[in-house]
């Protein structure tokens, strides 16, 4: 199982965060497979909670991409939507980690190196309520609890469903602008 977390906070050309992440999941279906999506959660920004609340999801996806690749795949996605790397808490047009690949464990050993299973995924409830509803039986490679039992782990938890938006996959009726394709 191989999962993509998406997170925006930021309008792009226009679209609000929940669109954003609609297209963000058009592109991530251009360049692998995306077999399922989790609903939108709004969650506050941290660590400073004044700053526009993120709209959040999880893809699950197949590739015979390496991790290395659908990482590099899932940065040229976030440029596309002028993503910029700056203060890791800064507000994101759009944000795409590579959360599970499979069992595989990487423990990078620089900052920028990549690790898998992502680091803070035991400890976001805006990335294991999503993955709860798409993936319930998942288990944490390293310390092999469920993702439902994580996040009853974390409560109050404040990342809240969308139920005025939601994300599809597939081809829709109304045109689109392409702004991404591998």
């Amino acid at each position: 199982m191989i999962l993509v977390g998406m997170g925006s906070n930021l309008p792009f050309c226009g679209m609000e965060p929940p669109s954003v992440l609609q297209f963000a999941l058009d592109a991530i279906a251009r360049t692998v497979d995306v077999s399922a999506v989790s609903r939108l959660y709004r969650a506050p920004s941290w660590p400073d909670p004044s700053l526009p609340p993120y709209a959040n999801a999880v893809a699950m996806v197949t590739t015979q991409k390496s991790p290395q690749a659908l990482l590099a795949a899932l940065r040229r996605i976030e440029n596309a939507f002028s993503r910029r790397r700056t203060d890791p808490n800064a507000p994101r047009t759009l944000d795409l980690d590579l959360l599970v690949y499979g069992e595989q464990i990487m423990q990078g050993d620089t900052k920028e190196a990549l690790k898998l299973p992502h680091p803070g995924i035991a400890e976001r409830d805006f990335v294991l309520a999503p993955i709860c509803d798409i993936a319930p039986d998942w288990r944490h490679p390293l310390s092999g609890c469920r993702a439902d039992d994580l996040l009853s782990g974390l409560q109050p938890v404040s990342a809240l469903p969308m139920e005025e938006f939601h994300l599809t996959l597939g081809p829709r009726t109304a045109r689109q602008p392409t702004l991404w394709r591998d």
